[in-house]
């Protein structure tokens, strides 16, 4: 699972337990003006993950690290598909990041009012 919050201007993504171990990444911090936006979307741990490198991956059990799939690198940490928030990316090492979360919706809505112009 992950842990998302705004601070200074920039999204942190926090691995928790295992995850870290899991996903090979404790911490991700990209810039606001580089996140498009955010949604629940329970059915993308559904669809195809691509090539796993580097990362772990149990089918329907963990999907956790780097995965490339049609030229595009996505970042995936997922063990409940019930609980998923996809986060698109511009300009940034990753094209997206698929993040279990406590609260889903929550979550998308801090990142939307994060994005909203002042």
């Amino acid at each position: 699972m992950a842990q998302v919050r705004i601070d200074s201007g920039r999204l942190i993504v926090e691995m928790e337990g295992l995850g870290r171990l899991w996903a090979l990444r404790s911490r991700l911090a990209i810039p606001l003006d580089h996140v498009r936006g955010a949604t629940v979307d329970p059915g993308m741990a559904r669809e195809p993950k691509g090539i796993r490198a580097p990362g772990t991956q149990f089918p329907r059990f963990i999907t956790a690290g780097t995965f490339y799939s049609k030229g595009e690198r996505v970042f995936w940490d997922v063990r409940d598909a019930s609980r998923v928030v996809v986060v698109e990316l511009t300009d940034e090492r990753y094209a997206r990041l698929v993040l279990q979360v406590r609260d889903p919706r929550a979550t998308v809505a801090s990142i939307e009012h994060a994005l909203q112009p002042r």
